[in-house]
């Protein structure tokens, strides 16, 4: 029985997504629930998996190919006979990366196609040749070592020579690109500053954070903080968590506060649903998760989409200044930055403090310059004095 591989449902922010991998090739054995291919999307990637056992006939998207949901991918023939010998050099006791002796090496049995799917293949041009069994190849005498190419560079390469690579940008960096020259086209984005005194912050965590870890589980960082503070500022200036929608302004009467992770494939916004009734351990543990999945790519497309305002943490790599862009149809962004000693003036004295720049960026199309400077202004002062945070005041 020949069996349909398709592109899953996706959801309705994405309509696309591009042949990333293929984990198997025409003629291999595949298991249920195997994965055989990753999809990349502009804000995931997508493992499909193996509908039925059976060998993989034939493969319809070659690497890099756009499918959209629904698209066959490929077709599995249940009926063929699956290989019983083993496949890797595990079986047979040997560590992988060594070589394995010659009077071990068991050839594979090839997978055996059925009659329904031959005369497919052999309707599309001849049939499928026969897996090759694997040649046995005597040990090195001595460890072989792979060379891998390197970019050019003054040791190794001719100082000379001038030489340029051109890599194509993942789904989820052209995504990005859009998206930011979107916000810059459409949205009259203007940015207000401040600066925060961060002691009264670092004193609650220094004096609570080791039971709070022990009780919890998670380290008290400053994300909590920042987002409990900007749940009671959006309360307090509704325009903040607003957005346009043609000539409509809409409010949200929610507070899904999306926090800018940055991964090897980009950066990413997973949203804290309901921010503002979540504990300090509950944002901490959310925000930990988010960081490791984002590494690994096990976010999903439901935790990333929606969102009503957006807190990015430049201040990690280092970042003193800066103005972020609105993360579109978003109508403000908090961006904060590193924290740093600095003399200011404290009751007619000058002292030192931990000081921090933070930036909001903000549409000035719904969103007046007094509203823009009392949101920050009200963030400023549950940070410089944590207890309003507990007190909502």
């Amino acid at each position: 029985m020949l069996i349909e591989v398709k592109t899953p449902e996706m959801s309705e922010s994405v309509q696309s997504g591009s042949l990333l991998v293929w984990r198997k090739q025409t003629g291999e054995t595949v298991r249920r629930d195997e994965t055989l291919l990753e999809l990349e999307t502009d804000k995931v990637i997508l493992e499909v998996s193996a509908p039925a056992d059976g060998v993989l006939a034939e493969i319809r998207v070659p690497v890099g190919g756009e499918v959209k949901a629904g698209d066959v991918l490929a077709v599995i023939d249940s009926e063929a006979s699956l290989p019983v010998a083993p496949r890797g050099p595990e079986d047979f006791g040997v560590v992988r990366g060594e070589a394995a002796p010659a009077a071990t090496a068991i050839p594979e049995k090839p997978a055996v196609l059925s009659p329904s799917t031959r005369r497919e293949l052999a309707a599309r041009g001849g049939e499928a040749a026969p897996v090759a069994p694997p040649v046995a190849t005597p040990a090195p005498s001595k460890p072989a070592v792979a060379a891998s190419p390197c970019p050019p560079c003054p040791v190794c390469a001719d100082p000379l020579e001038r030489r340029e690579r051109r890599v194509q940008m993942s789904r989820l960096r052209q995504r990005i690109a859009e998206r930011l020259k979107e916000a810059q086209n459409t949205a009259a984005m203007l940015t207000t500053f401040n600066e925060l005194n961060m002691q009264p912050v670092m004193d609650l965590r220094a004096r609570y954070q080791e039971r709070f870890q022990k009780e919890h589980g998670v380290k008290l960082g400053f994300m909590s903080f920042f987002t409990k503070a900007v749940c009671q500022a959006l309360k307090a200036y509704p325009l903040v968590n607003a957005s346009i929608e043609g000539r409509d302004v809409v409010y949200h009467d929610f507070y899904d506060v999306g926090v800018a992770v940055s991964s090897e494939r980009g950066l990413v916004v997973p949203i804290l649903r309901n921010a503002d009734r979540l504990s300090f351990s509950e944002i901490e543990k959310q925000i930990a998760d988010f960081g490791r999945r984002a590494n690994s790519l096990e976010l999903t497309l439901e935790e990333m989409e929606g969102g009503t305002f957006t807190i990015s943490n430049g201040g990690v790599f280092g970042s003193l200044l800066s103005t972020p862009i609105l993360n579109p149809p978003q109508s403000g962004v908090l961006g904060l930055h590193k924290i740093q000693d600095r003399p200011i003036a404290e009751n007619g004295q000058v002292v030192i403090r931990p000081m921090m720049y933070v930036a909001l960026s903000y549409d000035h199309r719904i969103i007046d310059g007094r509203d823009a400077v009392s949101f920050l202004r009200t963030v400023k002062d549950a940070l410089e004095d944590p207890a309003r945070l507990l007190l909502e005041l």
